[in-house]
């Protein structure tokens, strides 16, 4: 008995459909895995590098596309990387710089990357975020089992007695933990309470490995975040009920956080540490040629050499590193880096805060990632975040979102007088 057309029809679509099912599947997993790799970077080549690598090679050959936002961020952060070639150039010996700007150039595809398949697929926020939340625990679990001695090698995820978790130095380790502990905190805010003891675990795990890390940078990351977070919900929603739960919320937060402070200072080492590193301003901060002194000398050395003086060559000459990122943009990538660098983040901090508050389905991903690269900016001016995997896994979300907001074309609402909180939650369940 021979099918029918219509039949045979029928069998085509389904295949066709259990194809396209399999190759979002696959191809989910290779997103979320490959943000899940940038929380382990022990050594470099990381598998995250070579990995995202292959990715973005197979990605290209089956149908990247890059929208014309999407192309202004690799415009930007290509001239950067040129400036970084020309810096090259007024070095008599190259040493590592080579690899030093290809690393550049990689982690500057890699955002551009992410804000394609954003723009492409609005769903791989939450996969990425969801990937990033779990690299996150992992990593801080490392950190914290090294910290305490926990098993024989575990001083490999500590430096300094400090936890560091599967990266080089506790200074990126701690600001890595920002973006889940962000969105985390979002959660407990507007979502459903009855889910609240399954995001406080991971929440108090991340917590801990932020301390533990004894960052004073990603202290104070963790502080504004969380505290801008609070009160940007707190304005955008006019509704009592929310408001009240918002300050609630955020008083009981204090509340854990000082009393888990005080159980940790009852440890000898840990109380020695934390006041040693709770002050403001360190010995290495304010010597004759510390850190801020640097900036100074940076900055004279920045107006003589309008090509850079090299990637890498500060150091070598004071002693330590710029630990300032504009400084770093202005001597590694030279006057023509500078400018890329301070346009690419005027043009990220004015983007996404131009459409922050719109109602949309990223809108909680964007805010959270918005806030977490507000605080970025802000330690650039103490620490160099140039070769930050998450930090131009930031940048990529926030294109992404903006490239999306560009072709949005929201449904009419079928009743105009919807209560705001009621569709957050909403978007936040499903999103989540």
């Amino acid at each position: 008995m021979t099918a029918s057309p219509d039949q045979t029809a029928d069998v085509r679509v389904d295949h066709g459909t259990r194809n396209r099912a399999l190759i979002r599947l696959i191809s989910t997993f290779a997103i979320g895995f490959g943000v899940f790799l940038s929380g382990f970077v022990i050594d470099e080549p990381a598998p995250y590098e070579l990995y995202m690598a292959g990715l973005i090679f197979i990605w290209a050959l089956f149908g990247l596309r890059l929208s014309r936002t999407v192309a202004i961020l690799l415009a930007i952060l290509v001239i950067f990387n040129i400036g970084g070639l020309l810096s090259m150039g007024q070095m008599a010996d190259l040493k590592t710089a080579p690899i030093y700007i290809a690393v550049s150039l990689f982690l500057a595809i890699t955002s551009v990357f992410f804000a394609a398949v954003i723009d492409s697929d609005q769903r791989m926020l939450p996969v990425i975020f969801r990937a990033y939340i779990l690299a996150a625990v992992c990593t801080s679990l490392l950190g914290i089992l090294g910290y305490f001695d926990a098993f024989p090698g575990a001083d490999l995820f500590t430096r300094y007695g400090r936890a560091m978790g599967a990266f080089q130095d506790p200074n990126v380790f701690g600001p890595f933990l920002m973006l889940p502990l962000a969105w985390l905190v979002h959660g407990v805010l507007i979502g459903d309470l009855r889910a609240l003891p399954v995001r406080l675990v991971p929440i108090l795990i991340l917590t801990l490995g932020i301390f533990l890390s004894f960052s004073r940078a990603a202290w104070g990351m963790a502080v504004l975040i969380i505290a801008g977070l609070a009160l940007l919900l707190f304005i955008r929603n006019p509704n009592r009920l929310f408001r009240l739960r918002i300050m609630l919320l955020a008083g009981l937060a204090v509340v854990v956080v000082l009393l888990a402070v005080i159980v940790a200072l009852q440890i000898p080492s840990v109380a020695e540490l934390f006041f040693a590193r709770a002050q403001l301003v360190q010995d290495y901060d304010d010597a004759q040629f510390g850190r801020f002194a640097r900036h100074w000398y940076g900055m004279l050395l920045s107006i003589d050499h309008p090509l850079g003086i090299g990637p890498l060559e500060f150091g070598p000459i004071y002693g330590e590193d710029t630990h300032n990122v504009w400084l770093k943009a202005a001597l590694d990538y030279g006057w023509l880096g500078f400018v890329s660098y301070m346009t690419l983040t005027m043009l990220t901090l004015g983007l996404g805060l131009r459409i922050l508050f719109r109602e949309r389905p990223w809108q909680p991903f964007l805010l959270c990632a918005y806030l977490v690269y507000v605080a970025h900016v802000a330690i650039g001016n103490v620490i160099d975040t140039d070769h930050w995997r998450h930090f131009y896994l930031l940048v990529g979300i926030i294109w992404g979102c903006v490239a999306l907001e560009l072709r949005y074309n929201p449904t009419p609402a079928r009743h105009a007088g919807d209560v705001r909180s009621d569709r957050e939650r909403g978007e936040h369940s499903r999103m989540q």
